[in-house]
């Protein structure tokens, strides 16, 4: 099973399509997949465009009537693929972002290096066409913060919304908190603590080259590339400054960052709703 996850806040003019791609994806590219969709308390509309989707799809909607964050509804949704599993060491999850920033066509090359022998696979987006400029930039940065930080495994330096993860290594990460949330921060900076702590108890950890354009989006990106880039840095600082824990029933929390292999290729959150 793929579970694919889809954090949203008012994307009510992108998330229909995306949701549309990722069955077309799947009706080439045959696997069973079920989609867990977060509805963050959108204004927008959001929710009746989701609304048919979850009736025509293999679709999870849990909704938020108040704001809770990117960060606390990818874990929501990280924990929710978890649960759902009885085959953890064959399923897998991806995340896309509702805003269609994430290439749903290169999820089947994400999805083959996991039935391979990967444990985390993550997009490299540095030669991807259309990306702009700032984004290029933000995405250097990152990559020399992240090593000048130590980052011995290198996933940080591929740090962006788009990977695929093997649910027994995300299992392992979020048992290992003793009940401490897993992801602390925002954005990107969120995203890197996602990939340091699935790099370090992975085996292996894939790149693959995101090969698709980047698409014209119907409104707004939220992106702040060169904020990000901060936020990241401020992350790894704390990462790496911080002692590790030894409280709660899981014990000491494992260190990030250390992934045992890598191969890269060329070419809670309160007042929610599920509903399915």
């Amino acid at each position: 099973m793929i579970y694919v996850l889809v954090p949203a806040h008012n994307e009510a003019t992108t998330v229909g399509l995306l949701l549309w791609k990722v069955r077309q994806v799947f009706t080439a590219f045959p696997r069973e997949y079920q989609l867990l969709v977060v509805d963050d308390a959108s204004t927008d509309g959001t929710d009746a465009v989701l609304a048919p989707y979850a009736r025509a799809l293999p679709l999870t909607l849990v909704t938020h009537r108040q704001r809770q964050g990117y960060a606390r509804s990818l874990e929501e949704l990280l924990r929710l693929a978890t649960s759902r599993t009885d085959r953890p060491r064959r399923d897998l999850a991806v995340v896309l972002q509702a805003d269609f920033s994430d290439p749903p066509d290169d999820v089947p090359e994400m999805v083959k290096r996991i039935e391979s022998g990967a444990d985390l696979v993550l997009a490299d987006y540095r030669r991807r066409p259309g990306l702009p400029r700032t984004e290029k930039l933000a995405r250097r940065l990152v990559r020399l913060l992240s090593r000048r930080q130590g980052s011995a495994d290198g996933a940080r330096e591929h740090v962006g919304t788009l990977k695929a993860m093997r649910l027994i290594t995300l299992a392992r990460v979020l048992s290992a908190q003793g009940g401490h949330p897993l992801l602390t921060q925002e954005g990107w900076a969120a995203d890197a603590e996602l990939l340091g702590a699935v790099a370090g108890q992975a085996r292996r950890v894939d790149v693959v080259p995101v090969t698709s354009a980047v698409q014209p989006r119907r409104r707004a990106s939220r992106a702040k590339p060169l904020r990000s880039v901060w936020a990241v840095w401020q992350a790894l600082r704390s990462e790496r400054a911080a002692p590790e824990r030894s409280d709660g029933p899981g014990g000491p929390r494992p260190e990030r960052g250390r992934s045992r292999g890598r191969h890269e290729s060329r070419g809670p959150a309160p007042a929610s709703v599920p509903s399915t």
